[in-house]
């Protein structure tokens, strides 16, 4: 530790390894942009979603970059040419080969973004996660991949009430694709699923909440791809049991989960939390043979080990030799999703967009992802702690430069110590990817 307190070590070795990682995202991006000035540019918005910068907004973007206008920033999202879509299959390669695993496991879930006005795209008074309420919002539904070595997001999709697409002149307005039908939250989960298993991406389990859970038609297209799930489903959510599991009965979830012996249940973790293990009361039911020899249909029952009145329920599609607490591990899962949400709005700006068109969300939201599947590689590869101050010549852009490379002459006294410990500052430590944007 040298005297100003700083235990960064060999601090030219980390910082360019954290920098080669930034480079190989930023050469994804590069081959999409045809055109030198706006790959500069669609390169420099990545780099400032990467920086620490308190709000990723256009203005903020260009004043890291060392712009003198925003202009070049805003026309990343809505006039330079290319493909959010081809940039997201790269990203969605790039998660597969950084954090890929056999044991990895498809998350679908939701977030929502508040919205003042009526103009962006999307937006309607709805249901909002991030509130706790009902506003005025737009919903992202959104795909994660979620491994041993790590978790990222691999696709989003924007939610459009019918309210909007029943009025063609707003929707015009937005820059919506024209013919664009309906589609409910599940339905765009099931696209993207489809999506990624078609370009074959190997998951072990799909997992999802009761708003995905509950439709037929998204675990039928699961089925049919022998796709093994564990889909969470309310209580009042109707199954069947059927010889050798059980008469041919139609019931409840809630129903069977009142007929469980005391006996059968096992109190399992699925997994670490902020506080620990989370650990809860399990049993699991066969219900009916699947069409898929050797496969089976069943319910996996969760109980609060203190408030045995808290339950959760499960349906499952799997093999018949399938160990309970792997379909435990795999519910659990189910909150990486969540962690991805937290790290992509507090560290790559993913709610930070100033953009009210259907082009302007899906570029921004897809370069945030790539930002934040850059981190998740970083933190796979146990990339140390370093600097995150480095000369500006602005005095509001968080302490970086546009020409930073991520190596630095000296050890400015604001740094964290990364996973291996070490001296520590009163301020928040910020991702080691910081330093190379």
């Amino acid at each position: 530790m040298d005297a100003a307190g700083c235990s960064c070590g060999n601090e030219v070795t980390m910082a360019g390894a954290t920098a080669q990682t930034v480079d190989g995202v930023l050469n994804l991006l590069r081959q999409q942009v045809r055109r030198p000035e706006a790959a500069r540019h669609v390169t420099d918005y990545l780099r400032g979603l990467l920086a620490e910068i308190d709000r990723k907004n256009g203005w903020q973007l260009a004043e890291h970059a060392g712009y003198a206008h925003p202009r070049g920033m805003q026309r990343v999202l809505d006039r330079y040419a290319w493909d959010a879509e081809a940039v997201r299959d790269d990203l969605r390669a790039y998660v597969v080969a950084e954090l890929g695993e056999p044991a990895g496991i498809l998350v679908v879930d939701e977030t929502g973004f508040p919205k003042q006005g009526t103009h962006s795209v999307g937006v309607a008074r709805q249901y909002c996660g991030t509130l706790g309420k009902i506003g005025n919002c737009q919903i992202g539904v959104f795909l994660g991949y979620a491994g041993p070595q790590g978790h990222a997001a691999i696709d989003r999709a924007l939610y459009v009430p019918r309210t909007w697409l029943d009025d063609p002149d707003r929707c015009r307005q937005a820059g919506m694709p024209l013919g664009l039908a309906f589609q409910t939250k599940p339905q765009l989960a099931r696209a993207m699923l489809e999506h990624a298993l078609d370009a074959g991406v190997s998951a072990a389990w799909v997992v999802a909440d009761e708003v995905y859970g509950s439709d037929g038609a998204l675990r039928r297209a699961l089925e049919a791809r022998d796709q093994a799930y564990v889909l969470a489903v309310r209580g009042n959510q109707a199954v069947s049991t059927w010889p050798p599991y059980g008469p041919p009965v139609q019931t409840t979830t809630s129903a069977l989960a009142t007929a469980i012996a005391a006996e059968a249940w096992s109190r399992l973790s699925c997994g670490e939390g902020s506080q620990g293990p989370r650990v809860y009361d399990w049993a699991y039911r066969p219900l009916r043979p699947a069409q898929r020899d050797g496969w089976v249909h069943g319910l996996l029952m969760r109980r609060h080990p203190l408030r045995p009145a808290e339950l959760a329920w499960y349906l499952v599609y799997a093999p018949t030799t399938t160990l309970l607490a792997d379909m435990v591990r795999a519910a659990g899962t189910r909150w990486t999703i969540e962690e991805v949400f937290k790290l992509a709005k507090g560290q790559v700006g993913l709610d930070h967009y100033e953009v009210r068109s259907w082009q302007g969300w899906h570029r921004h939201i897809t370069l945030a992802l790539l930002a934040l599947a850059a981190l998740a590689a970083a933190a796979k590869k146990g990339e140390p702690g370093v600097c995150t101050t480095s000369p500006s010549p602005f005095p509001n852009c968080g302490g970086s430069s546009s020409a930073s490379s991520g190596r630095s002459s000296g050890c400015p006294p604001r740094c964290w110590p990364g996973r291996a410990g070490g001296a520590g500052t009163s301020e928040a430590p910020r991702p080691p990817i910081a330093v190379a944007a």
